[in-house]
């Protein structure tokens, strides 16, 4: 069955004719439709203006086009704005440089590739031809399916460990790198690592995860790992380590959630001579009792911090350093500095009290009533004394010593780190890495990540790494927009629309010319760190 479909571009506002041919896909067993470009829909008349994919007239007379001729071969105007935006960055940052020197054959792709990912926002990789056509890219040729798998699949692990050493170059020596993982839920029965494990977004589906290393000055990701979804955040730090020494990155430092806390981990930082910053529980031994010494008195306006709303207090202490060491058959044991950062907030301990006193209500009327739920037996054991008689039923008696001590740490939460910092200084350092938080978001949503779309390993790899490649440039966005207050008037894709629709005219010996840029867009490059763009 044949259709002409009509499509309008958001960017252009121009629609384009298609005709779409309908027929039966024996592999997938469903109807599908193989489209190919008219021309575009004159606004006024109707009627379909023939043209050949790159906005020019047909004539009469003119031999075929070839798809992947470069547009610089013959006259042709094309979006250029966000790209030219696209390439200054990459430029600031070294990562054309750097992916050159990685890629030296496919680097154009890659950046044609990631150039696509962050401006079309999660649209499937098959719709790149039309915005090739229309828009300046540093491949300049379309990259179909079919091809952009096998440009995935090119990606060797040597590549690209060689790429994390160059960006990790590039990056602070002396600031702390934040250290996250997250979990990408995947239908696939072929990928080895898709494992059912804890998925953090509570999906039930089997998951892949992926770690994240962060800058927390510069907002720039410069390292990632896929792991295996069933592998617990604690299990992953020694390897983090090993790779981190592989690429020449000895002054490190790390920022980790309290997910990351073990022992076997500490004496590792310790033992690697790591700094550290990370979150621990309350429950530890280790950190109430030295939080008991000095609860009395912990409340003190001279340790109150009006911008936090919550107090605070270090205490040094010492940690109880472990080595097994097997060339001498022995366990070395030392004593290392330690600081540990408390914090109390007296709205969280409010809300964390009647939280728990609502926990005891419920519990109570389930023990009364007869309606047990299996999973509350050891809260039960843990508050409760009953005592059942024939006449009054049974009875629930609290046991409030163990109510008290449950209650006694509420509202408090605890930091440690083996490098001297005053508290703020810390809880300043632990909250900005929020930075990967907000890096996930954008790997799964503007990305295309929310699911894992491909069932080989090897394809797997290299998609994720084109995908870390766009999110270094998202991450630089993000961060200069926060730091000119941009986003009081644009979203990310609202401010990239605002510079893409810039064209620039190219034609055969001649220099490049650039369209007309009005005075807000060029504010917009300069916010952003970038010269306007400029005719050649």
């Amino acid at each position: 069955m044949v259709a002409i479909v009509h499509q309008t571009d958001k960017r252009s506002g121009i629609t384009y004719a298609y005709r779409s041919v309908s027929y039966w896909d024996k592999e997938k067993k469903q109807s599908r439709a193989k489209r190919t470009l008219i021309g575009r829909v004159d606004k006024e008349t109707g009627k379909i203006v023939p043209t050949d994919g790159r906005n020019r007239k047909k004539k009469e007379g003119n031999p075929p086009v070839k798809r992947n001729t470069k547009r610089f071969e013959e006259a042709h105007r094309s979006f250029y704005g966000a790209t030219y935006l696209l390439d200054a960055i990459g430029e600031k940052l070294g990562i054309i440089h750097d992916l050159k020197q990685c890629f030296p054959d496919t680097y154009e792709q890659i950046l044609s590739v990631v150039y696509y990912l962050i401006l079309e926002d999660s649209t499937p990789i098959y719709r790149f031809e039309k915005w090739g056509l229309l828009h300046k890219h540093p491949y300049g040729k379309d990259i179909t399916s079919q091809r952009s798998s096998e440009l995935f699949s090119s990606i060797t692990e040597a590549n690209k460990l060689q790429f994390f050493r160059l960006q990790g170059k590039r990056r602070m020596d002396n600031e702390f790198w934040a250290y996250d993982t997250t979990s990408l839920s995947s239908y696939s029965e072929t990928l080895r690592q898709v494992q059912y494990g804890r998925n953090k977004e509570h999906d039930k589906l089997a998951q892949l995860n992926l770690a994240l290393v962060f800058g927390q000055e510069s907002n720039l990701p410069f390292y990632y790992r896929k792991l295996a979804g069933n592998i617990p955040d604690s299990k992953t730090i020694t390897r983090l380590l090993e790779e981190l020494d592989i690429l020449d990155h000895s002054r490190v430092k790390l920022v980790l959630d309290r997910g990351f806390y073990s022992e076997v981990n500490i004496n590792n930082l310790f033992k690697n001579h790591v700094k550290f910053l990370a979150g621990v529980r309350m429950s530890l031994k280790f950190v109430y009792g030295e939080l008991d010494a000095v609860y009395d008195i912990f409340r003190s306006f001279e340790r109150y911090s009006e911008n936090y709303e919550l107090y605070y207090q270090t205490i040094r202490t010492t940690w109880n350093y472990t080595q097994e060491r097997p060339y001498k058959g022995d366990t070395l044991q030392e004593s290392r500095r330690l600081y540990i950062h408390y914090y109390y907030n007296i709205d969280r301990a409010a809300e964390d009290e009647k939280n728990f006193d609502r926990k005891l209500i419920a519990l109570k009327k389930e023990l009364e009533s007869g309606e047990r739920v299996p999973g509350h037996a050891k809260l039960y054991k843990q508050y409760f004394i009953t005592k059942t008689t024939p006449k009054r039923g049974t009875k629930a008696q609290i046991i409030d010593e163990n109510v008290i001590k449950a209650k006694r740490y509420f509202g408090f939460f605890a930091l440690i780190t083996n490098e001297k910092m005053d508290a703020v200084t810390a809880l300043e350092l632990y909250r900005n890495k929020d930075v990967v938080e907000k890096a996930f978001g954008n790997l799964k949503e503007r990305l295309n990540m929310r699911r894992t779309l491909v069932s080989s390993e090897q394809s797997l790899d290299g998609k994720l790494f084109v995908q870390f490649v766009a999110l270094i440039y998202l991450s630089y966005l993000k961060k200069q927009m926060q730091d000119h207050n941009l986003f009081r008037n644009y979203t990310l894709p609202g401010m990239l629309d605002k510079l893409d629709v810039i064209e620039c005219f190219e034609q055969p010996g001649k220099s490049l010319r650039v369209g007309e840029i009005l005075d807000k867009q060029e504010q917009l490059y300069r916010d952003l760190g970038v010269t306007p763009p400029t005719s050649l």
